[in-house]
């Protein structure tokens, strides 16, 4: 999926976030442009920084929708954080080096996630093999030739019963490994966290003893994946891959970056914020952070912020912070007709969404287009009238017309249930007229 052009992230993006053209070119142009340095010499590629990005736009209009989309389409380290929850190193709390800390784990579980798709076969060979074993344990060795070959027929026609998952309800004793014990190293200096790693592994070395449990068949499976992985995986191979990936792919989403911005109109200034911006600073334009993949260096990881800036402005913003983030895109805000499109169109929309739940029921629920034309101007009008929280205002109004259907649903299994334009009208239009009742309720 890095090798996608910008035109394919643009296609793949609009399946499920509508309208906002220009947050979708830059971001897709930037991922690309990641691609583009991987190919060029070494001695370029260094040079070559990458064009953090800065998204400005009302809440609900799909900056966080956008980020949640590229996580599930790229194979690549990704990970969205809100700025506001960081503090300034001294304050308690933590510290902006542990995003890339939890960046580095992320990268750690993907190629595990990769390696263990890649020995698909070997780590079922390796369940199959241990599983059979104890149903059927092996002959002792000097056995004739004529018991070996009965054995290699029985041992065929148990795995013939364990891939068709007749086996699934026997028992079988496993081995359940000691957990590991793991330290949040969230906020804590290198030294410390190698300090706790030490302390962790001579605990482990003192409680190694695995434990036998009694388990199905079908329990065992899983158990005994995680052991193959553990037994066919080498762990320093995984941490090379991972680091070069984090080092080299690593996206940061910074949401809720103009939380940490001080107003100008503010009568005060706020040095935890500030100082979390100026923590911020060598961490976007490149610093060595320790992890458990040892150091990684930041320098090409992609940062994108976002904030929706009603208080403050970007230029709130520590100047230092800013010329860090070069590339400036505005999303617009949602209109009736985008509403609409929102509810409709993107591939599990919210209209598919209810639909997929009451039919656990047994409930066909069918939407006239009228009516979702007047839950988009209802949804519009509730933004408009009140706090402007853009498409999540489709969930609450769309819970109000299907509340009394989705409570009483188990009467209805079996029914097809219309909803058209009287219905919606009748649920929503008293609340939308009385201004209290809009801001309270929707």
């Amino acid at each position: 999926m890095d090798s996608l052009t910008p035109k394919e992230i643009v296609a793949y993006l609009d399946k499920y976030v509508i309208g906002q053209k220009e947050a979708k070119k830059t971001i897709a142009v930037a991922l690309r442009n990641r691609y583009r340095r991987m190919q060029l010499p070494s001695e370029i590629q260094k040079d070559i920084i990458p064009k953090n990005i800065l998204m400005i736009g009302s809440t609900g209009v799909g900056k966080t929708e956008i980020a949640r989309r590229l996580a599930t389409m790229m194979n690549l380290p990704f990970i969205k954080i809100e700025a506001s929850k960081y503090t300034e190193v001294g304050y308690v709390g933590r510290d902006v080096e542990s995003m890339i800390r939890d960046l580095a784990n992320i990268s750690l579980a993907l190629v595990k996630e990769e390696e263990n798709k890649n020995n698909v076969d070997k780590i079922e060979a390796y369940i199959e093999n241990k599983i059979i074993e104890q149903l059927l344990p092996p002959l002792p060795s000097g056995a004739s030739e004529e018991k070996k070959s009965d054995y290699e027929n029985s041992f065929a026609k148990m795995q013939k019963r364990f891939e068709d998952g007749k086996l699934d309800h026997l028992k079988i004793k496993v081995d359940i490994q000691p957990e590991s014990i793991n330290f949040d190293d969230s906020g804590m200096p290198s030294q410390m966290a190698n300090v706790q790693e030490s302390i962790a592994k001579v605990l482990g070395g003192l409680n190694k003893k695995s434990e036998q449990k009694e388990v199905t068949v079908k329990e065992a499976k899983s158990i005994l994946a995680i052991e193959a992985s553990n037994n066919l995986l080498d762990e320093e191979s995984l941490k090379k891959k991972a680091h070069e990936k984090v080092e080299k792919g690593g996206i940061v989403f910074l949401d809720e970056v103009d939380k940490i911005a001080v107003s100008s109109s503010s009568n005060r200034q706020d040095p935890s914020k500030e100082g979390v911006q100026r923590d911020l600073l060598p961490i976007v334009e490149g610093s060595n952070v320790h992890t458990k993949l040892g150091m990684v260096k930041t320098d090409h990881i992609l940062f994108i912020a976002a904030g929706a800036f009603h208080i403050s402005k970007p230029s709130d913003l520590i100047p230092e912070l800013q010329g860090r983030f070069p590339l400036r895109v505005e999303l617009n805000g949602l209109d009736e007709e985008a509403l609409y499109r929102i509810l409709t169109e993107p591939e599990n929309s919210l209209m598919k969404q209810y639909q997929a739940l009451l039919n656990v029921e047994g409930v066909e629920l069918t939407f006239e287009e009228e009516a979702l034309k007047s839950i988009a101007k209802y949804s519009f009008i509730a933004n408009d009238k009140s706090e402007d929280i853009g498409a999540r205002r489709l969930h609450t109004v769309m819970e109000k017309v299907i509340e009394e259907i989705s409570f009483t649903a188990d009467e209805h299994s079996g029914d097809n249930i219309n909803i058209d334009e009287k219905l919606v009208t009748d649920k929503i239009d008293d609340i939308v007229e009385d201004e209290d009742a809009t801001r309270y309720i929707l």
